[in-house]
């Protein structure tokens, strides 16, 4: 058995909003796979599908290169009988304006620490900027009421306290830290009850997580840019 994969490592995808905020060290549960494949007696290789040579049962993958742009594995083929494409999936933007243009995207561990890093500097420089600025608020826009979406809220919310505590006592985030959760639908976590649904609506609204339901024009919006 070969895995393919162009990562050399594996994050389970509900914990990228934890990844995100800032809480949660992807480097200590990460899996790697190159460790996972000895184990388990599988041939792991690194690289990005490229083409399928379906005539000579072959997968052709691209070159790995490094981020200096220099060659680290040539272009190869993997040999296969079966052949099994499991490439995962990515946020749907459901063709809503604005979203694909203003929003970032959690799907992979590069996104997540990206925000993670976009976030802490938004967070700094809006502990500077607050000092001079009584009015000065913060803004967060969360595109989808889905889980990922209401833990990120959640997460945001409880870091943004947490920081408070640890020397930027200037964010004041119980009055100017705004979180937002924007939903297409009529209620959020559409998945669940709707019992449970409004149970976790109340809740964000009760830490102070604005929720807007039946929102569908972001055209105008930076989510979850922040800033």
């Amino acid at each position: 058995m070969t895995l393919v994969d162009a990562q050399r490592t594996h994050l389970w995808k509900p914990l990228l909003h934890e990844v995100a905020a800032g809480s949660f060290d992807p480097a200590e549960h990460a899996l790697e796979y190159m460790v996972h494949a000895t184990r388990h007696g599988i041939d792991f290789r690194l690289g990005t599908m490229e083409r399928i040579d379906r005539s000579q049962h072959q997968v052709w993958l691209a070159p790995v290169i490094d981020r200096e742009g220099n060659e680290i594995l040539a272009r190869r083929s993997v040999a296969y009988d079966t052949l099994v494409l499991a490439v995962g999936s990515v946020a749907n933007d459901f063709g809503v304006p604005g979203v694909a243009e203003h929003c970032w995207f959690l799907d992979t561990l590069h996104e997540a620490k990206r925000f993670q890093r976009r976030l802490l500097d938004a967070l700094l420089r809006f502990a500077g900027r607050a000092v001079t600025d009584p009015t000065a608020e913060l803004r967060v826009a969360i595109v989808g009421g889905g889980a990922t979406g209401v833990e990120l809220a959640a997460q945001l919310h409880r870091v943004s306290r947490v920081l408070a505590q640890y020397g930027l006592e200037a964010l004041q985030p119980e009055r100017r830290i705004r979180i937002s959760v924007l939903e297409s639908g009529p209620r959020i976590l559409p998945g669940l009850p709707p019992r449970m649904s409004a149970s976790v609506t109340r809740e964000l609204e009760r830490i102070g997580i604005s929720v807007r339901r039946a929102a569908r024009d972001w055209r105008r919006c930076r989510c979850p840019a922040v800033g």
